[in-house]
């Protein structure tokens, strides 16, 4: 393996810059095998976005969960991660209040909010290019 491997977040490893643990789900682009035991690997990292998308855009649809806040809030949820440390680093970043309420249906501002999340989840900016290719799969 080579060491830019080695130091890759695992979020980027598996192709999976959000980090969705893995459920029943049966994503487009799952990698045939699956190599980490809690998280989805995909085949490239713009399975791993339009993933994400996907799932806020249910958020909203399904749950009716319309605030960037709920999303953040259900994404990462307080029992484990520092929701509220997540929530204002993807604010600052995408420069909306946290209790704005995106239209899913909005490519920059969603691409936007994700490629934010994908920055705190792996400490690294997000390559827009693959978070817009995901946006183009949906």
């Amino acid at each position: 393996m080579t060491r830019e491997k080695m130091n890759k977040p695992r979020g980027l490893k598996n192709n999976n810059p959000l980090n969705i643990r893995k459920n029943n789900t049966k994503w487009q682009g799952l990698a045939e095998v699956q190599k980490d035991k809690a998280f989805f690997t995909f085949v490239a990292p713009e399975w791993g976005y339009r993933a994400a998308l996907r799932t806020l855009q249910n958020y909203n649809r399904v749950h009716r969960l319309g605030t960037i806040r709920e999303w953040i809030y259900r994404w990462a949820p307080p029992c484990e991660n520092p929701t509220e440390n997540y929530l204002n680093f993807v604010c600052q970043k995408v420069e909306m209040p946290a209790d704005a309420c995106p239209r899913i249906s909005n490519k920059k501002i969603m691409c936007d909010i994700v490629a934010a999340m994908s920055h705190f989840e792996n400490g690294v900016p997000a390559v827009m290019g693959d978070v817009c290719k995901g946006w183009e799969l949906l």
